[in-house]
């Protein structure tokens, strides 16, 4: 196949959502497209539907027609691929494109922070976890969902808020106005709470984070626990990273601006601009197995 034909897609697959750019060989941005989301730990169908959709999606939108699925070199960078049990699922999932390679967002995350070079990356979105490469070697702090793990997301942040509902319901602590506004989310009605917890997604328990966040501004005592709460566990991520030495560090995620005036100065202070997103992390992955093909053809 020659270079010409071939296309470049870079996907971000998230607890909520995904997001996907197509490139030319050449580099030339095609088209972009967000989906559902791809949390392998939600299922590896429900993953590659959201991935397929926005790949279909940036293919019409570049005015290219489905048959040119067969022509992408393909880095899904997804959540939950850390675990060896999802990523071999995964690798062994049939797809239509020319070539997949599967990563964890994470390290697309930390590619496209520090554009290849070393560094460290902690996501705080719907799920929260630390990543870092570092002279060839890759490590991998937290992240291990929901409900074990992923402390300081947006995702535990909604589960913490809605276990103190109860305990203010129960008569353990005084109301606020974010407990009262999260109970009318619920009919005021506590059996529905637990009702709706055993099957809520990260996405859903993280779709009350903004809400905190907001109440937090507006000097909610409940909303500032969990904020300072959360942001202490990204503090010790940020602590262990440093620990291993990352040369330079960036917080990404999409609760990561709301977080970050609630993080300690010992943190703040070691942040960088990140140079790239995930997305960008996974065309760079794409791009070099892109090339890999061209060198074996």
């Amino acid at each position: 196949m020659a270079e010409r034909n071939l296309l470049i897609l870079g996907v971000d697959g998230g607890g909520t959502q995904s997001r996907a750019r197509l490139c030319a060989y050449s580099g030339q941005l095609l088209a972009e497209a967000a989906s559902g989301p791809a949390n392998l730990r939600l299922g590896i169908e429900a993953s590659f539907l959201s991935v397929l959709d926005a790949a279909r999606q940036c293919l019409e939108d570049a005015g290219l027609t489905q048959q040119a699925l067969s022509r992408i070199v393909a880095c899904l960078a997804l959540a939950g691929a850390s675990e060896p049990g999802h990523l071999e699922a995964a690798q062994r999932h049939r797809h239509p494109f020319r070539a997949a390679i599967i990563t964890t967002d994470a390290h697309a995350a930390c590619l496209g922070a520090h554009d290849g070079k070393d560094g460290g990356v902690i996501i705080a979105g719907t799920g929260a976890v630390a990543w870092a490469l570092i002279k060839g070697k890759t490590y991998r702090i937290g992240g291990w969902g929901l409900p074990i793990s992923d402390e300081g997301s947006g995702a535990w942040i909604g589960s913490e808020a809605l276990r103190r509902v109860l305990w203010a319901h129960d008569g353990r602590i005084e109301w606020t106005p974010l407990l009262r506004e999260l109970f009318a989310n619920f009919s005021d009605d506590p059996h529905a709470i637990v009702g709706w917890t055993p099957t809520a997604s990260p996405g859903q328990f993280g779709a009350f984070a903004p809400c905190v966040a907001d109440y937090a501004r507006n000097d909610d005592p409940v909303a500032i626990e969990l904020m300072r709460a959360a942001a202490a566990h990204i503090d010790s991520l940020a602590t262990r990273l440093i620990a291993l030495g990352v040369p330079r560090l960036a917080l990404v995620g999409g609760f990561a601006a709301a977080l970050q005036p609630w993080l300690a100065p010992q943190t703040t202070s070691r942040l960088t601009v990140p140079a790239g997103d995930a997305v960008q992390g996974a065309l760079r992955l794409a791009r070099a197995a892109a090339e890999s093909l061209q060198d074996v053809a």
